[in-house]
């Protein structure tokens, strides 16, 4: 089969086939498939992966030290404090990546520094939402196993957003949506916030205001409604996304009823490993090489169960790289 011709526009991430374009390869649930789009379709390439930060840890390390519009988290720790920290769960970043998982780094540091200053009330909690709750191994998987054997599962546990009696309302906003969470993240003298951004929407007051709330607050924004009025779901700007406006509102209830402390870290697009990095290339460009993969792994997937693919693909963690820790 020939290689497909590129049809490039002034933006080289942006393609639109004509009668010359060759076949495109698209996810097909568990499998990959090649297909010939109808002329005039737009295909859209992802920008190469930014290059990673240099030493992760120390930029974690300065992120705790000189956050923006706070004091360090050093000088917020004291002895006899209660202390919650929540983080992300599973569904951030989809595929997992490769270990060490940045959670775990950064727990790691703040949990040396709550010892350097006698904080040991600590509680951390997976922010759920109403996700399904992640299992012991995943949550080992992504705080590694010396954390994990010391806080599982009485002190490290998912976030339960049916368990009223741990809810507690902390406000309303001006439009009447009910800011409704945790007991214990509210209950701490300190909530930390370990957040991981991998695409625009993720990050800032969603982290809270929906990681750790109940259904009754999460329906304030995740409904039909909200989306009809959103430009995109994945864009940040409030004025652009009705689920940012509402967010930001619920959040502005957060910070004056909450002492939180967000550290955010963001990923690069590196999502395929060396035996799938082809997926990430245009078509076009797709060395001999490549295609022998394509056409040898897509044979492996068509051949066995659906539960067998979805093993395979679940297997193979993505090598993203830390571009940015604040």
């Amino acid at each position: 089969m020939a290689r497909p011709r590129p049809r490039i526009t002034r933006d080289p991430n942006i393609e639109f086939i004509d009668d010359k374009s060759g076949p495109r390869v698209v996810h097909y649930g568990t499998r990959f498939r090649e297909v010939s789009l109808p002329r005039g379709s737009r295909v859209i390439y992802p920008n190469p992966p930014m290059e990673p930060l240099g030493n992760v840890k120390a930029a974690i390390r300065y992120a705790l030290n000189h956050p923006l519009e706070a004091d360090p988290l050093y000088a917020q720790l004291r002895p006899g404090m209660k202390l919650t920290i929540a983080m992300d769960d599973i569904s951030l970043p989809l595929p997992p990546m490769v270990l060490p998982d940045i959670r775990q780094l950064i727990l790691t540091e703040i949990l040396e520094l709550c010892a350097k200053n006698g904080v040991d009330d600590i509680h951390l909690i997976v922010a759920v939402c109403l996700h399904r709750h992640m299992t012991g191994p995943e949550v080992r998987r992504m705080v590694g196993d010396k954390i994990y054997n010391e806080y599982w599962p009485d002190r490290l546990y998912n976030h339960d957003a049916e368990d009223l009696e741990n809810i507690v309302e902390i406000g309303q906003t001006d439009h009447g949506e009910p800011v409704r969470l945790n007991r214990r993240a509210v209950e701490s003298d300190l909530l930390i916030y370990v957040n991981v951004n991998l695409v625009p929407m993720d990050g800032g007051h969603k982290s809270v205001t929906v990681g750790l709330c109940d259904y009754k607050s999460v329906s304030m924004h995740h409904n039909t409604r909200t989306m009809h009025k959103c430009h995109s779901y994945m864009d940040p700007r409030p004025e652009k996304s009705q689920l940012s406006k509402i967010v930001d509102r619920m959040g502005r209830i957060v910070d004056e009823k909450m002492n939180v402390f967000h550290i955010e870290t963001a990923l690069n697009n590196d999502m395929y490993g060396p035996a799938l990095k082809h997926l990430g290339k245009h078509e076009s460009r797709w060395t001999e090489f490549d295609r022998a993969k394509f056409q040898a792994s897509n044979a492996v997937l068509e051949r066995v169960p659906e539960a067998a693919r979805r093993k395979i693909l679940e297997s193979v963690p993505a090598p993203y790289g830390v571009i940015a820790v604040a």
